[in-house]
Parts: C-alpha cells; sequence; structure tokens
C-alpha cells in the first residue's frame, strides 16, 4: 500500500513557514526594501501551484537583494514539475545564477570580480548549480508523476484485456455446451417424442394413448425449451436474450393437468403480480411436481398458492408413495437452484417430510421482489 501523502495545502504551509525562516536568518529587519522582497517571495508560495511562472517571478527579487533564497528554490522546483517548456526553465535558472552572483549596492548593483577568475568561477559554478538541482528534481518528479498514470493505464487495459480473455473462453464453453445439449439431449428428447406418438396410434388401450400423448406434448414442450437454451447460449456476446417462453402464473393449472400426477391446485393470487415472481412461484411448483413424480409414485399432491400479508406463499405437498419409486437419474441441484432464486427475490424456501411419510415444499417470497 502506498504510504498517503500529507494534504497540498500543509505542504504549502511548511514551505511558508521554512521561507519565513530562512528570511529570519538571512535578512536583516533594519534593511525594510530587502525584507519586503524576502516577505513577498516567502508569502508568494502560497500561488505556486496555481500560477507557478509568477510565483517565480515573485520570489527572484529576494535572491537579488538578501540572502534568502529558499523561496526561490521552491518555486523554481514547482515549475519545473510541473511545464515541459526546457527553454523557459534554461531561462529561470539562468535568472537565479544571475541574481544569485550579484551584489546590490543601491542604485546600482555590483557583480562578482572578473579579474578574479577563480572565485568568480567557483561562485558562477555554485549558484549554477544550486539552480540546477530544484530544476532536475522537478522534472523527475514530473516524469515520476507521468510514469504512475501510464502504469495505472496499462494496469487498466490489462484487466480489460484480461476480461476479454476470459469472456471469449466463457463464449467457447457455451458454444460447445450448446453443440452437446443440440446433439446429445435434443436427439433422445425428439426419440422420446417420436416413439410417444408412434404408441399413441398404434395403441388400443385409451389409458395408454393418453399417457403417450402427455409424453409426446411434454416432449415437444421441451424440446421447444431446449432449443431456445441452444440459442442463448450461442448468442454470447450478443444483447441478453430472454429465456422463452416465459411461464406465468396462468400456466400452473396447464403444468399440474400436464402433469401426469393426482394433483390438485388451489391458488388466491391477485393480478399484476412481478413476473420474477410468477416464474419463481411456476419453477417452485414445476420442480416440486417433478420430484413427486420421481421419488413418490401413486401419491396425491396439493398445491396451494396464495398471498398474503404482502408476502406470496407457494406450498406443495404430497402424501406418501403407493408404489417404489424407479431408479431415475437426478442432479440433485434442483432445490438449490430454487433456494438460490428464491434467495435473489429476498424470500426463503424450506422443504422436508411430512409426518404421514410424504414431502412438502414450502416458498415465501415478498410481493414486492422484482430482482
Amino acid at each position: 500500500m502506498r504510504p498517503r501523502r500529507p494534504p497540498a495545502r500543509l505542504i504549502d504551509l511548511a514551505l511558508v513557514g521554512v521561507s519565513l525562516l530562512d528570511v529570519w536568518v538571512n535578512v536583516d529587519g533594519d534593511e525594510r526594501p530587502a525584507l519586503a522582497c524576502a516577505l513577498l517571495g516567502a508569502f508568494a508560495l502560497t500561488l505556486r501551484r496555481r500560477l507557478p511562472l509568477t510565483t517565480f517571478v515573485l520570489t527572484l527579487p529576494s535572491v537579488l537583494v538578501t540572502d534568502a533564497v529558499f523561496a526561490t528554490l521552491a518555486a523554481l522546483y514547482t515549475l519545473a514539475s510541473l511545464t515541459r517548456h526546457r527553454v523557459l526553465l534554461g531561462v529561470c535558472a539562468a535568472a537565479f545564477t544571475a541574481c544569485n552572483i550579484t551584489v546590490w549596492s543601491w542604485p546600482t548593483p555590483e557583480f562578482a570580480d572578473p579579474s578574479d577568475a577563480s572565485s568568480t568561477l567557483i561562485a558562477v559554478s555554485y549558484s549554477l548549480a544550486e539552480a540546477v538541482a530544484p530544476v532536475f528534481l522537478g522534472q523527475l518528479a514530473q516524469a515520476r508523476r507521468e510514469l504512475s498514470l501510464r502504469l495505472a493505464e496499462i494496469s487498466k487495459v490489462r484487466e480489460r484485456e484480461e476480461l476479454l480473455i476470459t469472456q471469449t473462453v466463457l463464449a467457447k464453453e457455451r458454444a460447445q455446451l450448446a453443440r452437446e445439449m443440440h446433439d446429445v439431449v435434443s436427439h433422445q428428447v425428439s426419440l422420446i417424442a417420436v416413439q410417444a406418438g408412434a404408441l399413441q396410434m398404434r395403441s388400443h388401450d385409451a389409458e395408454v394413448r393418453e399417457t403417450a400423448s402427455a409424453i409426446r406434448r411434454l416432449s415437444v414442450h421441451t424440446l421447444d425449451e431446449l432449443r431456445h437454451m441452444v440459442s442463448v447460449l450461442r448468442a454470447s456476446g450478443s444483447r441478453p436474450t430472454e429465456l422463452t417462453p416465459q411461464p406465468s402464473l396462468a400456466d400452473l393449472q396447464r403444468l399440474v393437468v400436464g402433469s401426469g400426477l393426482d394433483a390438485k391446485l388451489n391458488t388466491d393470487l391477485p393480478d399484476g403480480l412481478a413476473p420474477p415472481l410468477q416464474r419463481a412461484v411456476y419453477r417452485t411448483v414445476q420442480e416440486a411436481l417433478t420430484n413427486v413424480r420421481k421419488h413418490a409414485p401413486g401419491a396425491r399432491t396439493t398445491i396451494r398458492v396464495q398471498h398474503e400479508d404482502g408476502t406470496v406463499r407457494a406450498t406443495v405437498t404430497n402424501t406418501a408413495p403407493t408404489r417404489p419409486p424407479l431408479p431415475l437419474p437426478g442432479s440433485r441441484h434442483g432445490l438449490v437452484g430454487l433456494r438460490q432464486r428464491a434467495e435473489l427475490l429476498g424470500g426463503t424456501i424450506t422443504s422436508g417430510p411430512t409426518a404421514d411419510g410424504g414431502y412438502e415444499v414450502h416458498l415465501e417470497l415478498p410481493a414486492d421482489g422484482t430482482s
């Protein structure tokens, strides 16, 4: 974790404080013009972020008439950290050097004695180094700031690339799953529908024909849903596609009649419930009836769906089975999926055996749930 930097205003106040200390050490209070220039330079640092060049110009007289140079060096550093104009920085550094080697004697300035080449070279070199140091540090701070921004941009680009790679992998997996569903599941269900239709045509038993008709009708309905699910899986990367047909509470009676079970439906729901609520109730009843058909052959089933005190309740209760269940395959994930759906809508679902050997599934959803 990167350390938190102090607030900018606090840093500016600290720089002004150090500049005032520099003035107090290096400027004689009796020299009013020099003191005024030094104080002007110190307080001008409050403008260094908004007007860096103006701040440097305001601090330059302090170098010319006093030995208080901290404010000017701070202003030069700020200017170098905020501008890319190398020529401007060179001119400012040269101006600082010229002012620093000038001894102001009113009303005319006095420069270093050119006859003493050694002393002059030392003075100029020292002043030039003193001016170049904040320029280099400011440019270094600017490069570091730009590098940090560039690294942040690279990190964002890398995250987007990883997301695109993940989406591509998921799209391939979805396409493969669509092919498997189409080639295997769809083929098997089609065979079931064909065989059921053949059985319906050949049988002379009315009950067998009715059962075969129900099997064929359910197979065709399953194929319709399966084909759309395959199209949804293949539509990866395009706009979201709704799973259709979208069941509603109006389809409950048809679901119960077509289940082939001894089932009774009691509903007491107002019109206008949100579609997600209606789908949740429908899928819960559908899964419960499937479990009854698989695990409790011959059982009587009662479905109660009602709305009371702002809560939608759906209860599916079956009696004990009268025949041994058939060994059918199951993923054991049906109730888990229903529980997750109910939680997304802010509701709950419970299930468990009853005292008479049957089983009960109970769903509760808030009537305003629309997730």
